[in-house]
């Protein structure tokens, strides 16, 4: 089982949207895909018309006394299960605090067998909860604006995962992309040469990715043939062949 981690330090950058429209289009391309909402905002879980609830508790989730199966809930998507958010959810930032690293496969341990993919849509701090992330999975999956400040945000997570010795590979990619924009343009082609590991495709600044919190759905689902469901696609077969 392959884990990813849709993560930002900044906010605001599309990261839920990609996290939902990622999933899709892996349980679309024949992956049994499972996507747990980190989120306290419960983003995620609003998409896919799931109610933000883990039962039995989130600190009983991470002490291995929850029945994990009975959390996770199947979705509208075929091959596609959700593990919701939490409204307790940031009484797992605290649980974590004295957990040894990779807690998060352990959790998970008991249905790594029933997925080939697993991707994290994580809430935009750097805390304890990060730092289990950075060590459980296999690549940080990081959209930014292509903006100064996005630009920035990404240099600090690059040297955060040096300072603390996390090999975690960052593969970054941009969202709401306008080449109508100067500064977008620009900041578009200097992410190559500084970047080498960047996802190529870009997600552009389009409608149908807003209008997912009216549909509740992945945008594949209700606007098959726009851009923004064309960029989800390309981006997913290029993370499937790095993954592969």
């Amino acid at each position: 089982m392959q884990m990813l981690a849709l993560y930002s330090i900044k906010g605001g950058v599309g990261k839920t949207a990609s996290a939902v429209n990622l999933a899709a289009e892996a349980a679309r391309d024949g992956r049994r895909v499972l996507l747990w909402d980190l989120d306290p905002q419960a983003a995620t879980t609003f998409y896919l018309r799931s109610k933000p609830k883990v039962r039995g508790g989130v600190d009983k989730l991470v002490k291995g006394k929850a029945d994990l199966d009975r959390a996770i809930r199947e979705t509208d998507i075929e091959g596609l299960d959700l593990l919701p958010a939490a409204l307790g959810s940031r009484d797992l930032e605290a649980s974590m605090e004295t957990r040894k690293p990779s807690r998060l496969r352990k959790i998970l341990k008991p249905v790594m067998g029933s997925y080939d993919l697993v991707i994290l849509d994580c809430p935009p701090s750097l805390s304890a909860l990060a730092e289990q992330i950075f060590s459980s999975v296999d690549a940080l999956l990081v959209p930014m604006v292509p903006t100064t400040l996005s630009l920035r945000t990404l240099e600090q997570l690059d040297g955060h995962l040096d300072a603390v010795d996390h090999a975690c590979p960052i593969w970054p990619f941009v969202t709401l992309a306008d080449r109508r924009k100067t500064l977008h343009r620009q900041v578009m082609e200097s992410l190559s040469e500084r970047w080498p590991r960047r996802l190529s495709t870009t997600v552009p600044n389009a409608s149908e990715v807003e209008r997912m919190g009216i549909e509740r759905a992945p945008v594949g689902h209700f606007a098959r043939s726009s851009r923004g469901s064309r960029a989800y696609t390309a981006l997913w077969r290029e993370i499937a062949q790095r993954i592969q």
